[in-house]
């Protein structure tokens, strides 16, 4: 893998075709396909990246499902209106518009579009575009592009469920269900960067892993249900979405806040049901119970970058895949045993 730092050849005009991911129905990874595409355009604002990697993240095996189903009056009815996937990308600036002062071509950077609504900032092909004020930032000194395209979504996500929703401080005692994924490896990091007291549920084969990171205690939910220890957190940020909210709140302090950033489940109204649970209790119960969201923030891609060059936070790779096998790692993905972040070579 390139280690930032190295030589490397200058940029020159890119071709006219890529190779691109594209899938023209919806269903198992087996729908994606590698084909050639135009090079996306260059408007006066945008920036052109050559991608060197991209993560998978579980939006793409939902695109690529079009689940859930309410989520199709956007993305199409009965097949996607944007036939390509991929969000967080790191590469090198290839070209810039005329408008454009951040960046200039042979500049290397890392981020993602949050969803991209255009085939044309999908990260899974050998070019991207984005506009300069996208959450697109120069990749911090050090990190490999593999690495690099490993922490944008999962790594904010993290951030501003625990610094933002959770309001995590020094001394707080934190819990994590869903602790070797690709958002929970970022949030025993950032968590115990925020000075709290780390708990990591997961499964046998990650504990080490999880402890590695800088968990205080680590919960095999194999062999412990963490909802029945008698022990209550400050905060706990769920990922995994196997416990109801009543049993969450169990070892939840009286004010304390519960987080739920967990997978869209249920076929047809995704992540909605759960929402209303979290929303309707909370009015009549003292802790602050969340749904939450992550958004594209620049700023916060920032603070991520500080965090990484500083060594208090770093990436966690389960495995890579070229361009072609892009079928098989988003079915990985899919069947939700990751390890951190499963990224693309491209």
């Amino acid at each position: 893998m390139q280690q930032a730092g190295v030589s490397r050849v200058e940029p020159g005009p890119p071709p006219g075709t890529m190779k691109a991911v594209r899938f023209y129905a919806y269903g198992p990874p087996e729908v994606l396909q590698v084909e050639d595409a135009d090079v996306p355009a260059v408007g006066d604002d945008d920036v052109l990246i050559r991608v060197r990697a991209a993560a998978v993240n579980p939006l793409d095996w939902h695109g690529m499902r079009g689940a859930p189903y309410f989520a199709r009056l956007q993305m199409g009815l009965s097949r996607p209106k944007v036939n390509a996937l991929g969000n967080d990308v790191a590469g090198c600036v290839e070209a810039v518009g005329k408008n454009v002062t951040e960046f200039r071509p042979g500049d290397e950077v890392y981020g993602g579009s949050g969803v991209p609504l255009k085939a044309r900032s999908a990260s899974f092909a050998e070019y991207a575009v984005f506009p300069q004020d996208a959450m697109i930032l120069k990749k911090p000194a050090g990190l490999t592009f593999e690495q690099a395209a490993a922490v944008s979504q999962g790594a904010i996500s993290a951030l501003q469920g625990l610094r933002d929703k959770g309001r995590v401080r020094p001394g707080h005692k934190v819990l994590i269900n869903g602790a070797a994924g690709g958002v929970g490896t970022m949030a025993v990091q950032i968590a115990k960067a925020l000075g709290a007291e780390v708990t990591g549920v997961c499964s046998t084969p990650n504990v080490e892993l999880v402890r590695s990171l800088g968990a205080d205690h680590v919960i095999d939910y194999t062999k412990q249900d963490y909802t029945r220890t008698g022990k209550r957190y400050d905060i706990v940020f769920d990922l995994v979405a196997n416990r109801t909210i009543t049993e969450n709140r169990r070892v939840l302090a009286r004010k304390g806040v519960f987080v739920e950033a967990a997978p869209f489940e249920g076929l047809w109204l995704g992540p909605v049901i759960g929402m209303l649970k979290v929303v309707l209790l909370s009015l009549v119960v003292p802790q602050r119970l969340l749904f939450f969201l992550a958004r594209a923030r620049k700023a916060d891609l920032a603070a991520l970058g500080e965090l990484i060059e500083s060594g208090r936070i770093r990436p966690v790779i389960d495995r890579t895949y070229p361009l072609d096998r892009i079928s098989e790692a988003v079915g990985y993905v899919e069947r939700g045993h990751a390890k951190g972040k499963v990224v693309i070579t491209v």
